[in-house]
Formats: C-alpha cells, structure tokens, sequence
C-alpha cells in the first residue's frame, strides 16, 4: 500500500517543481516576449540572488538582442 501511495504523490510533487528548473534559452527567450519579461522582472525584483543565474543571463541577452532587432528595423536596416 505504501508503495502504491509513493507511486501517485512522487509525480504528482515532480510537476510542481519542474517548471522553475527548466533553462529557457536566448531563442525561445526571444520568441515568448511574455514569458521573457516575466523573468526579467523576477530578476530585477531579486538581483543578489538571481543575477547569476542562467534564466536570468539567457533572458538579459534576448532582451539585448531584441533591442538591437526593434533599433535596426526603426532605422530601416
């Protein structure tokens, strides 16, 4: 029985925690501006501890990136 009762909470727990692990790379960074601006915002709101971290670095250079897309389309490159 205990085993059973194991078997159901461990994937249970496992999908709450997944998704705060998960790296997101520049390019999807870059193609989900929502999802990017919602970690730029975590790591603003928390820089000593998040800064360092690969979300946070990933999501700076698609940011940066972005920029440099929206700057050379405005300037007709």
């Amino acid at each position: 029985m205990k085993h059973i009762l194991l078997g159901i909470v461990m994937p249970t727990l496992s999908g709450c925690f997944g998704e705060e692990d998960r790296i997101y790379t520049v390019d999807g960074l870059m193609a989900d501006e929502v999802l990017l601006a919602k970690i730029i915002s975590e790591c603003c709101n928390n820089p000593g501890a998040l800064r360092q971290t690969p979300n946070c670095q990933n999501a700076a250079v698609a940011d940066w990136k972005l920029r440099l897309e929206r700057m050379n389309r405005a300037l007709g490159g």
